[in-house]
């Protein structure tokens, strides 16, 4: 789990959106036993206690779920997993929005930019 951090946004945040993505693209699938506190601070080389905050957060949300004595699981629930799919695809959204406006451009111009920015993505001019 290569992660380099962003200095601007607080680790712990970082890896549960790293989590969350992995979720989100059947990385880790329903059921999966999350790596121990002390697996992950060390593929993360991060203090344990963040990732233990880290692992309480997306408990709280509902994206894990803990067994005593066995260890934390991904949620099986997809709808779960749907809804974060698309609270996620909001914020991308929701930046990309706010960047190109402060750009000065106009809903009709992000709308053009971004059709013209799929079309050549699928003919391969994209990169």
């Amino acid at each position: 789990m290569g992660l380099s951090f962003d200095d601007k946004i607080p680790i712990y945040l970082q890896i549960i959106n790293h989590i969350k993505k992995e979720m989100i693209t059947g990385k880790l699938k329903g059921g999966d036993r999350m790596p121990s506190v002390r697996e992950m601070a060390e593929k993360t080389r991060v203090n344990p206690n963040t990732i233990q905050r880290v692992y309480q957060e997306l408990e709280r949300e509902g994206v894990t779920y803990t067994q005593r004595g066995t260890g934390s699981f991904v949620t099986e629930d997809t709808a779960v997993i749907q809804k974060m799919k698309l609270e996620m695809s909001q914020e991308i959204i929701k930046t990309y929005v706010e960047g190109m406006k402060s750009l000065g451009m106009e809903a009709g111009d992000i709308l053009s930019l971004l059709k013209g920015y799929l079309e050549g993505e699928q003919d391969g001019n994209n990169s």
